[in-house]
């Protein structure tokens, strides 16, 4: 069902469509977190072979960007519009774009596995094979990674972000249930460590698929049933792609400097890479958050600029900006004097543990900017302004390795930490301070980019 964002108090109803999406996002880390809660008990051996694997399915998200973005904007922006009909074609449009590039990237992964997984150079041919094997399962059922996220945002975009909470709590709690099933096996079954991992999250994502594509098939739903079997359209294509494009460059970027951070940090043996990627699940308490609400902001933003009520998309920014910066401060306090309670429910070997204290320590921040920088590049999508947040994060990036190459001779490890740290402050605080700067520009033009005949 459509949820109206043009109408009611401004911070009520941003609340209520941010709330679900939060809780979505959650959902998503308790994914994540559950699999290293169940992979941490074999070992960090084979969390670094997950959290290897791991890099190209978030990868693959930078791809999933391209239609997923699109379709939230959009949907919002010609639903505001009072255009149910172009609504539908561009949600129909972005699934059609979504299966096709899900299929592509598991057939690239697949025949790539091997020197994909070698280009980090682990030096420990267990830790290889283990990746090898999670990155074939996921590719091979890669459509199933696709669809999610771009049945979710265009849920968003309708306003509806209580549907997707709900399916994806039961993609959880299947997940939760077949993780140490598969891992560690019951009774005659035999578990089968890591690639029972991927078993285990294909079969929950396959769930998920299946439950949005009933809940769309309903009659009396906001979009007509079955809209993602109407034909192709190459105007909107191109309209969703152009959206999409610069931020799923962004993601794509932010991934493959990770990958090259988790090669440096490779020198000093598995248990960082393990580390560092236990450490950013815990720390995406914030990240998956502020990533919630930048859905929010971008759907809320998109109706009331299609419908033309500019006052009221100033005033939800301003909003949730005030919320996520409490939220930074909260994370930051956890994170910095609950690091070691923390991390050890994951890891507990003691070289693991120290370095992942210095890590959440660290790392606790830059949370206040990162949740004003993801918010803020909500404003900016929901205004059809997706370029500036993916220049800055680029750019922002990318400065983690110089940073790191500088820091290491002095801190060591830590010196890769607080390269990732001192970027993302450096990202918050030039993103808020060029939305500012140009509001009033992107706001005079989305008045011009709806004109009569686009509403029905």
């Amino acid at each position: 069902m459509q949820q109206v964002l043009t109408k009611g108090k401004v911070s009520t109803t941003l609340l209520k469509l941010a709330l679900p999406i939060m809780a979505t996002s959650f959902l998503q880390m308790a994914y994540n977190l559950t699999d290293m809660f169940w992979i941490g008990h074999l070992g960090s051996s084979a969390v670094a072979a997950v959290g290897t694997a791991g890099f190209f399915i978030w990868f693959s998200f930078a791809i999933i960007i391209l239609s997923k973005i699109g379709a939230e904007v959009l949907v919002a922006q010609y639903l505001g519009a009072s255009n149910q009909n172009k609504a539908e074609q561009v949600a129909g449009t972005a699934v059609k774009i979504g299966m096709i590039n899900g299929v592509l990237f598991g057939m690239f992964l697949m025949i790539f596995r091997v020197s994909l997984i070698r280009f980090f150079q682990l030096g420990d041919p267990q830790v290889e094979a283990n990746a090898i094997v999670y990155l074939q399962v996921m590719a091979v059922c890669m459509p199933f990674t696709f669809l999610p996220p771009i049945f979710t945002g265009i849920m968003n975009g309708s306003g509806n972000s209580r549907t997707p909470f709900l399916i994806n709590t039961l993609g959880l709690v299947a997940n939760m249930i077949l993780d140490p099933l598969m891992i560690f096996g019951v009774g005659s079954f035999q578990g089968m460590g890591v690639l029972g991992a991927a078993i285990a999250t294909v079969l929950a994502q396959a769930l998920v698929v299946i439950c949005f594509l009933i809940v769309f098939a309903r009659r009396g739903s906001y979009l007509s049933p079955f809209f993602y079997l109407r034909r192709f359209d190459r105007k909107i294509a191109e309209e969703i792609l152009r959206l999409g494009f610069p931020v799923s460059v962004q993601s794509g970027m932010f991934t493959l400097i990770a990958m090259i951070l988790a090669r440096i940090i490779a020198q000093w043996g598995p248990t960082p890479i393990a580390v560092q990627k236990v450490g950013s699940q815990i720390e995406s308490i914030s990240w998956m958050t502020a990533s919630g609400f930048q859905a929010a902001v971008s759907a809320f933003t998109g109706q009331n600029a299609g419908a033309k009520q500019i006052d009221r998309v100033k005033e939800g920014i301003r909003s949730a900006l005030s919320m996520m910066f409490g939220l930074g401060i909260v994370a930051t306090i956890l994170l910095f004097f609950f690091a070691e309670p923390i991390f050890s429910i994951f890891l507990s070997e003691s070289e693991a543990l120290s370095l992942g204290i210095d890590y959440l320590r660290i790392l606790a921040f830059s949370q206040v900017f990162m949740s004003l920088e993801i918010t803020t590049a909500g404003a900016f999508n929901g205004l059809g302004k997706t370029l500036p947040p993916a220049i800055i994060g680029i750019g922002g990036n990318a400065l983690r390795i110089p940073l790191a190459l500088m820091l290491i001779p002095s801190l060591g490890l830590n010196g890769i930490w607080w390269a990732i740290c001192l970027s993302s402050i450096t990202k918050g605080l030039v993103m808020v301070g060029w939305y500012l700067k140009k509001e009033s520009a992107m706001t005079q033009a989305i008045l011009e980019r709806f004109s009569p005949k686009d509403v029905e």
